[in-house]
């Protein structure tokens, strides 16, 4: 499974990894990142993690193509 992962700090700046390797640029806002990490997601067909900015937690988790099959019923 593809794993985009937004995550940094004020003082550094925001960057988007894929599968742990950086992608793209290193963003001044955490905004932008997520938007730039939200749309490799989707091109990717990949799961997108944001981190929190203060703990590094796991903060919102989105999947972009690998979601199950709806069941009926």
């Amino acid at each position: 499974m593809k794993e985009v992962h937004t995550s940094g700090n004020r003082k550094d700046g925001y960057v988007n990894t894929l599968n742990g390797v950086q992608v793209g640029s290193t963003y001044a806002t955490q905004k932008e990142a997520r938007e730039a990490g939200r749309k490799l997601a989707k091109e990717e067909k990949a799961e997108h993690f944001l981190h929190d900015t203060r703990t590094g937690q796991i903060r919102e988790r989105n999947s972009y193509g690998n979601d199950p099959p709806e069941s009926k019923g």
